[in-house]
């Protein structure tokens, strides 16, 4: 699924973005991970965003404006930089699931998920203060949970202790054991930065994936 994005009208992308700095706007070591896989050039700078819902705020509109409110926050930094924002957050029945913190927060999320569909929706955004480009993008994914045992719970996340994963489901250790299905059209989405997505708006923004 896909937010509208906007750029500048009569613009040329390639002709702002040519020699700019590219900056992931984030504290995820997942997510500067992920972004190396592409083999460009970046620095990783911490967005400092307020990450708490508005009232009201569906699970999908708040990824989006956080991952948008990061981006903008390192360029208010970085004017001439190329920022990459992103956010997720797990949905349940409309219901936003955040990143536990704790153990015992963690057991009650997993046991809420046993056996439900949760929507991991995954939020990017690219902001160029200087040029004036700003596009995001959202992905959806759909994760089917087993039914859980208290045990394969305490188990779990003893082992693997991801209290800073959205939903508590890191699907790319351990986790993968809890779920029956996982569909998305962008495989990396569940992880924490849709790469599909994520080259479509730098190439918008005239960033060359790949790089030569």
């Amino acid at each position: 699924m896909s937010i509208p994005h906007l750029s500048p009208p009569n613009a040329n992308p390639a002709a702002w973005t040519s020699q700019r700095q590219v900056i992931l706007g984030s504290s995820s070591a997942y997510r500067k991970e992920l972004l190396s896989r592409l083999h460009i050039p970046f620095e990783v700078v911490r967005p400092d965003v307020d990450e708490s819902p508005l009232s009201g705020e569906t699970p999908m509109a708040l990824a989006a404006r956080l991952a948008l409110a990061k981006a903008q926050a390192v360029a208010s930094r970085h004017p001439q930089a190329v920022v990459i924002g992103s956010d997720q957050v797990a949905d349940l029945m409309g219901q936003a699931l955040g990143k536990p913190g704790t153990h015992d927060k963690a057991c009650l999320q997993l046991r809420q998920m046993s056996g439900q569909t949760v929507l991991f929706h995954s939020a990017v955004a690219v902001f160029c203060k200087a040029s004036g480009f700003e596009a995001q993008t959202l992905a959806s994914v759909a994760v089917k949970f087993r039914e859980l045992s208290d045990q394969e719970i305490d188990t779990y996340l003893r082992l693997e202790k991801p209290y800073d994963c959205a939903g508590s489901a890191k699907s790319e250790g351990l986790g993968i054991s809890l779920l029956a299905s996982i569909n998305s059209d962008d495989p990396t989405a569940l992880i924490g930065l849709p790469l599909i997505r994520t080259c479509r708006l730098l190439r918008e923004a005239g960033i060359a994936i790949p790089s030569s």
